[in-house]
């Protein structure tokens, strides 16, 4: 379960002040797969950051009583210079897992070839997102957070990829995040909606994406 009390993350940048958290106070229970949705600007791979760990609120804070992984997309924090393969070895040593077989998993799973062994600086963002996804799989977490990473590679990828995902969600919950309503629904039972700085829950998917289509349609209207 994860707990945000009062949670709140204001960004300034040249003199303007912009919230996307105002004083959030919600619950993401264990075991559920939970889709965040907003619109672009909304402040979702932010929050998911703050879920994480990597980033800090300007007030308010974040309870967990179980693990949560890194934001699964965001594979920024991937270091340039060294290849996958050592990248995922760093993982490994740092959560304590058998090293060789997260590496091979990663491998295995990725289907990037010969590139696995390359500097990760001559990745394309599509690759960097398939060891993204490739490392939190092969951890566990009672928690994955995952940023859109269902649309990288082609369609037999992304079907693996859900595939694995789902089998993970037999012990474990997540905080999902895409822009396709299609893979919400296959991904999520309940949803949650970041609009203006306020989150609203729904334990039905259903509800949050009826929800968050009105938001959508009230921007352009």
């Amino acid at each position: 379960m994860i707990v945000l009390e009062n949670l709140t993350k204001t960004f300034t940048m040249h003199g303007m002040r912009k919230t996307v958290a105002d004083n959030i106070n919600a619950v993401f229970p264990t075991g559920v797969s939970v889709g965040l949705m907003g619109r672009n600007g909304a402040g979702k791979s932010t929050l998911l950051k703050i879920l994480a760990g990597t980033t800090e609120p300007t007030s308010g804070r974040v309870l967990s009583d179980g693990s949560v992984s890194f934001p699964v997309g965001l594979a920024s924090s991937m270091h340039p210079n060294l290849t996958g393969a050592q990248n995922v070895r760093f993982v490994a040593r740092i959560y304590g897992v058998d090293t060789d077989e997260l590496v091979d998993f990663v491998r295995d799973f990725a289907e990037i070839g010969d590139h696995y062994y390359l500097p990760v600086r001559s990745y394309s963002s599509g690759m960097r997102g398939r060891i993204s996804f490739g490392i939190n799989m092969g951890l566990k977490f009672d928690t994955y957070l995952v940023d859109e990473v269902t649309a990288v590679g082609d369609a037999s990828f992304a079907e693996k990829s859900r595939e694995l995902f789902l089998n993970r969600m037999r012990n474990s919950g997540s905080v999902f995040v895409s822009h396709s309503m299609g893979i919400m629904r296959k991904m999520c039972t309940a949803g949650a909606v970041l609009e203006n700085g306020k989150l609203h829950y729904f334990e039905d998917i259903e509800d949050a994406i009826t929800v968050h289509e009105q938001n959508m349609l009230k921007k352009h209207a």
